[in-house]
Parts: C-alpha cells; sequence; structure tokens
C-alpha cells in the first residue's frame, strides 16, 4: 500500500511539472510569436490623411492611387523605406485590410476548427520567431510602415506588424505544402529570332490561389525609392514583396515553386528575395549575387529577364544551393521543376517530374512556343490563355496539366527593352491585358483627374471565350464544385458537373464522391473509373482516386453478403 502511495506521489509530482513545463513552453512561443517592428530613427505622431479626388482615387504628396476602368488598381509610392511604408499604407488601407479578411476566410475555410487554427498560428509563429533576422532592415522598415494602417481586428492572430511580415512568407508556406499544390506557375521568353522583331518578350502565368477574394483587389504598383532603381510589379494591399515586376534598366522578374521539404525554420522569404533583386540588379549578374547571398525557406526559380545582357536566364535556388539554367539560346521556358544540369538530378525534383504536371505543362508550353514563333504581345497571351492539353487535347476546363488553370492571380507580358508591361484583368488572365508604359508613368509629375497611367491604345482586347457558351458551363461547373467542396451543401445540383465539363476527370471524382456520401456505390465506382480514364495531373491525385474506387468496390461486396 505505501509503495501504491509513493507511486502516486511520484506520478502526480511528474504530471504537475509537466503540466508547469507546458505551461512555460506556452508562454515561450506566445512571447517570441510575436515580432517587434524595427525602431525608426525618423520622428512620427499620426499618420497623414490622403487627399480624395473621387471614390477611385486618393493623393498623398507626390503620391498616388487609382482604381481604373478595368478594375486594376494603380499606385505609385516614393521615398525612403518608412515613408514608402507610409505612403503605401495610407493610400491602400481599404485593400489592405480586405486583403486580410480573403486571406483569413479562405484559412478558416481551409482549417475551421477555432482550436486547431489558434494552435497552428502559434507553431507557424514560433517557426518563423526568427524571421526578422532574415529580412533586411529597408524591407522591415517599409512593412512597419504600412502595417500602421492595418485592420486592429485580427490582432488575435498577432500585432498588425508581425501579421504582415509573416505573410510575406504565405507563397512559401503555400508551395512547401504543394504538397498541398497552391501553386503551378508558368513563365517564358524569347528573343532575337524568336521574336518579330528581335527585342526580348517574356510572359508569365503566377498560379497562386487562395480563393477568389485574394485575387480582386490587384494593384499594379510604381516605385520610386531613395536606394536603387524605381521598379514596377503586380501585388496586393500590404505586399511589398514580388512575384512579377520590371524595374527601368529592363531587368524582369517572375518566381516557380519547386518541389521542397516543408521548412522547418525561419529564412529570406521568396517575394522578398526577388524584391531586393528588382531594386538594385541591373543585370544578370547582380542578380545572382544577389539571390546567393540569401538563405531561402523553400526552393524557387527565379525567370530573369535582361536588356543589359539581352538574354533570359533561371536562378534554381534551394535553401542550401543555387544554380543557374542558361539556354545558350534564343528562348526560355520554365515551370516548376529545375532543368539545370546540377539541380535536374536533385532528389526533389526528380520526384517532382514523376509525380507532378509540370513536366506536362512544360511539353505544351514548347508546343505553343513552337507553333507560335517569332513571338508577339498578342502572341504571347494567346499561350497565356491557353487551357488544352498536349496536342490541342480537351482535357477538361481547370486542368492543372494547361498553362491556363482558370486560377492565375495575375498573368504578365514584359517587352524590357522598351519598358513596357502588360497586366491581365479579370476573370484570370481572359480579361483585357493593360498596358503600362514605366518611362512614361514615372515621368507623371503632377497626378490629376485627367492623368492616364495605362497607354491603353496597345492594350490587348478579352478573350472572346468569355462570352461563350463553353465559359458559362466553366461557371456553372465551377460554382457548384465550389458549394460542394466548402459546405457539402445540401441539394448540389450534380447535373451541373459533368455536362458542364465532361473531359475532366475532377467531374467525375466530384460525382463519385457525391454518390459515396449518398451510399450509392455502384455509380460511385462508374465515375471514379471514368476520371481515372482521363487525363490526372498528378500522381498523388491518381493514387487517391484508385483508393476512393476500390473503397465503393469493397462497400458492393459487402452489401451483397
Amino acid at each position: 500500500m505505501r509503495f501504491i502511495k509513493k507511486l502516486l506521489k511520484i506520478t502526480a509530482t511528474l504530471f504537475a511539472v509537466l503540466i508547469v513545463l507546458l505551461l512555460l513552453c506556452g508562454i515561450y512561443i506566445w512571447k517570441v510569436s510575436d515580432i517587434k517592428p524595427p525602431k525608426i530613427a525618423e520622428a512620427f505622431t499620426s499618420l497623414p490623411e490622403a487627399r480624395v479626388l473621387d471614390s477611385n482615387t486618393y493623393i498623398l504628396d507626390s503620391n498616388w492611387i487609382r482604381k481604373n476602368e478595368f478594375g486594376l488598381y494603380e499606385m505609385y509610392t516614393s521615398g525612403n523605406a518608412w515613408q514608402r511604408g507610409i505612403h503605401n499604407g495610407v493610400l491602400s488601407r481599404r485593400q489592405i485590410v480586405e486583403q486580410e479578411e480573403a486571406f483569413v476566410g479562405q484559412i478558416k475555410k481551409m482549417i475551421p476548427a477555432p482550436g486547431y487554427l489558434k494552435f497552428l498560428k502559434y507553431i507557424v509563429g514560433f517557426m518563423n520567431r526568427d524571421l526578422h533576422n532574415y529580412v533586411i532592415p529597408e524591407f522591415q522598415e517599409e512593412i512597419y510602415g504600412i502595417s500602421l494602417s492595418a485592420s486592429d481586428s485580427f490582432r488575435w492572430i498577432g500585432s498588425n506588424y508581425s501579421r504582415l511580415l509573416n505573410y510575406h512568407a504565405a507563397h512559401d508556406i503555400g508551395h512547401a505544402l504543394q504538397n498541398m499544390m497552391l501553386v503551378g506557375c508558368t513563365s517564358f521568353g524569347a528573343w532575337d529570332t524568336k521574336t518579330e522583331n528581335g527585342a526580348m518578350i517574356l510572359g508569365r502565368n503566377f498560379d497562386f490561389w487562395v480563393g477568389d477574394d485574394f485575387a480582386r483587389n490587384k494593384i499594379v504598383s510604381f516605385v520610386s525609392p531613395a536606394k536603387g532603381h524605381r521598379f514596377a510589379f503586380v501585388t496586393w494591399g500590404g505586399f511589398i514583396g514580388v512575384v512579377s515586376g520590371m524595374n527601368e534598366k529592363g531587368l524582369t522578374v517572375t518566381i516557380n515553386a519547386a518541389k521542397s521539404d516543408i521548412p522547418w525554420g525561419a529564412a529570406t522569404p521568396v517575394s522578398l528575395v526577388a524584391r531586393e533583386v528588382l531594386q538594385y540588379a541591373e543585370n544578370i549578374e547582380e542578380a545572382i549575387a544577389i539571390a546567393h547571398k540569401r538563405k531561402m525557406f523553400v526552393s524557387e526559380s527565379f525567370l530573369i529577364g535582361s536588356t543589359v545582357d539581352h538574354r533570359s536566364v533561371v536562378i534554381e535556388k534551394t535553401p542550401d544551393t543555387l544554380a543557374v539554367y542558361d539556354p545558350n539560346t534564343d528562348n526560355i521556358a520554365c515551370t516548376n521543376h529545375y532543368q539545370s544540369n546540377y539541380l535536374r538530378q536533385q532528389a526533389l525534383n526528380k520526384e517532382q517530374m514523376e509525380h507532378s504536371a509540370s513536366v506536362y505543362r512544360y511539353e505544351r508550353l514548347q508546343e505553343l512556343l513552337q507553333q507560335n514563333y517569332p513571338l508577339t504581345v498578342p502572341k504571347v497571351a494567346a499561350i497565356l490563355r491557353d487551357y488544352k492539353g498536349k496536342g490541342g487535347a480537351d482535357i477538361g476546363l481547370g486542368n492543372e496539366k494547361a498553362v491556363n488553370q482558370f486560377i492565375a492571380h495575375h498573368s504578365i507580358i514584359f517587352m524590357p527593352d522598351s519598358l513596357q508591361m502588360w497586366v491581365s484583368t479579370s476573370p484570370w488572365q481572359m480579361g483585357t491585358f493593360v498596358c503600362y508604359d514605366l518611362r512614361k508613368v514615372f515621368a507623371i509629375d503632377h497626378f490629376s483627374k485627367e492623368t492616364v497611367v495605362a497607354d491603353n491604345r496597345l492594350n490587348i482586347a478579352a478573350d472572346s471565350f468569355i462570352y461563350g457558351a463553353r465559359y458559362k458551363q466553366y461557371q456553372n461547373f465551377r460554382n457548384t464544385r465550389m458549394a460542394w467542396l466548402d459546405h457539402h451543401a445540401p441539394g448540389i445540383d450534380i447535373n451541373q458537373w459533368i455536362p458542364n465539363n465532361k473531359n475532366y476527370y475532377d467531374a467525375y471524382q466530384l460525382t463519385g464522391d457525391y454518390w459515396m456520401a449518398e451510399k450509392e456505390y455502384k455509380k460511385a465506382e462508374d465515375n471514379y473509373r471514368k476520371a481515372l480514364s482521363l487525363e490526372i495531373p498528378t500522381v498523388g491525385e491518381r493514387t487517391a482516386i484508385e483508393g476512393k474506387r476500390a473503397k465503393a468496390i469493397e462497400q458492393q461486396k459487402k452489401e451483397k453478403q
């Protein structure tokens, strides 16, 4: 009896110690997960007020923002890092708040349990506790200036500064979980014999999807920094990182995700490496030098176009290694796998090539390029909008193997020799491509209601596809699919799936899932079998459907017993 009492006493003591340790650990994680903002040398009392020209146009000193007729926000900011941040935040306050609402809303859909969401917040915060050590002071100050205009209603996630800094790693975490596949971009370039007049042309689709609302408010940002080169990039509220941009020296940067391990510690977000390249590099050599000195979260490809060098290369970077892919010809293409001799043989890259849609999409891109040489801007837009499979096959709308997956946040075309760029408008890359001439934009010295930012004479018209019956069918398919995936809502009309996207494997997989939920196992099996006969993007997805079909067959056998 004494032994049992002693054992219980020891157990209770150990349990109490464990509780104390867990509590201390929780306090530690809570404290380190909320990153403190940088100290600012400039005096600051309160945020300035922007002057309202009309409901879509605001001015702050020489800085401005306007929503144009095509739905794009055009914004100009200038000054040192702190000033740029303040100007950016005050001018785009509404976009910052709406962007965070969209982002957090989508995360809640993906992780609906409040307890797990809070737990995940601290884990991500703990992983990124040293993030500020990997972000240069200039960018910390700029993000801090913007954060003063962020909404206080999200403080349950963290302080305004801590949240905005961590959001800059969202792209990295998204494609590390890609493995959860939120990212699957396509980019390419051509020059000399492969373009109509020998000038360099580059195009890219930024296929980063975090819900439709996240892509609603796109900002074409023009920046005149106190240090470095002036540049333009496509972004969203509160985000200073670059995913697609061009500077005044005719250097372009676009990023494409590569296969990565899940990051377990802080490093420089990919978009901030690209931002540093855009602001401070004039040529390929300088871009490589900047990329080389920054440690990154994940693996990424940077397609760099350079007017100075009159060529393009892909900087392939992992958390540990950097390689450069130079095709030594007058064209280049990039999807989501490495091509350099050094990194092509990397184990993760081989897995990516064998199991993902990257190689198929690359091969389709090569077909389109060969069919369209010599390239022009309209031809590049047509390639970026192409939704078919290899050989022009109908593989269903929305297929990850297509260049156009109908998920693009934006699509962009650069002509760096003339400092022109074309930015897509909704829906996805199918709306009007709006033209901007950086020389003209940066020459604007007085902004008024009459100021025209875009060079609309050179716009590329919306694709006629969005006015046809096939697009309406796809909308019906997609809307019903999203309702099912979000809520498994009762009363779903499953006739909106297969008839409206009959060559898309997922239409049959969804129908199979529906009949499985209804315990109609023969109908479920038939639809899974049909799905397996179509073009499925990844090995993982095929394996999952095979597993579902096997389960449907097993359930039929049980019913017969």
